[in-house]
């Protein structure tokens, strides 16, 4: 099984930055890529002005490049926040402003998957009452989802980058995914599986895959150490991306990696033309 096998997008949010936003789908378009994905891209706002997601929508459309992947709201991210899911008070309430915004944007560029990072525990905040106003929130967003015909998506992260986001675990996210899964009986809740992320907690990635293949929404991938891209590492990303073929997920893989020291642009080397 070979990368050439493989559905590839690239992450606009992680990728191309050097460009602006509105610049980053041709980016892609001319590295060869008719698939991105995005991290919200209103980091101040769940509800920027109309005009800005057309603006987006058109330059996803004049540069031929289908959104595969989207964020809802998370707070600042980059930057200090994980999320705003679980999180009370003002970001909780930012996180349900942005569900129908997000999913209405999705929907206009044909995006099917939405991804709700759980957000960081809150000092002196019950854990309890964070998991409570989280399944709520979710439980929103995946009704959001459905209402567009797509996938919501959860995500485990890596504890030593985010030490105060509780889903740092393959079976921690596939908890919540079934407790999304059982409150609405929508059955649209799915695993984000991140290769980088489940690596950097030392979980084994066969035995991942193989327990949670069927359960997989979208997949991202980046190397280890370093986060860059497939080959500066040591993770035989090749040979994980084949056995979750194998195992029945033929849906896309996000490069989720940083370009290092050059342009975005000469960060694919690694693939065949």
């Amino acid at each position: 099984m070979s990368y050439s096998e493989q559905r590839f997008d690239v992450n606009l949010s992680i990728l191309f930055t050097e460009l602006p936003l509105l610049e980053r789908p041709a980016a892609a378009a001319a590295a060869g890529f008719g698939a991105v994905e995005l991290w919200w891209p209103w980091i101040d706002t769940p509800t920027p002005p109309q005009a800005e997601l057309d603006a987006l929508k058109k330059a996803l459309d004049d540069a031929g490049t289908r959104l595969v992947g989207l964020n809802f709201y998370a707070g600042q991210l980059p930057g200090p926040d994980r999320g705003a899911v679980s999180v009370p008070g003002v970001e909780a309430e930012r996180f349900r402003a942005n569900v129908d915004v997000a999913a209405d944007f999705a929907a206009s560029v044909g995006c099917t998957a939405l991804n709700a990072l759980y957000g960081n525990r809150v000092e002196g905040v019950d854990p309890h009452l964070q998991d409570t106003l989280a399944l709520d929130n979710l439980v929103l967003a995946a009704r959001a989802a459905d209402r567009v015909g797509a996938t919501l998506l959860i995500e485990a992260l890596n504890k030593p980058e985010s030490p105060l986001y509780p889903l740092v675990s393959a079976p921690a996210a596939i908890e919540v995914v079934e407790r999304v899964n059982a409150a609405t009986g929508l059955g649209n809740a799915a695993f984000l599986l991140d290769l980088y992320h489940l690596s950097m907690n030392g979980e084994d990635l066969a035995a991942v895959i193989d327990s949670y293949a069927d359960r997989t929404g979208h997949v991202q991938i980046a190397d280890n150490p370093g986060r860059g891209a497939p080959g500066t590492g040591s993770l035989p990303l090749e040979e994980l991306l084949g056995r979750l073929r194998k195992a029945g997920y033929d849906g896309w893989v996000g490069l989720e990696y940083k370009p290092g020291d050059r342009p975005s642009a000469e960060a694919f080397g690694w693939l065949a033309p």
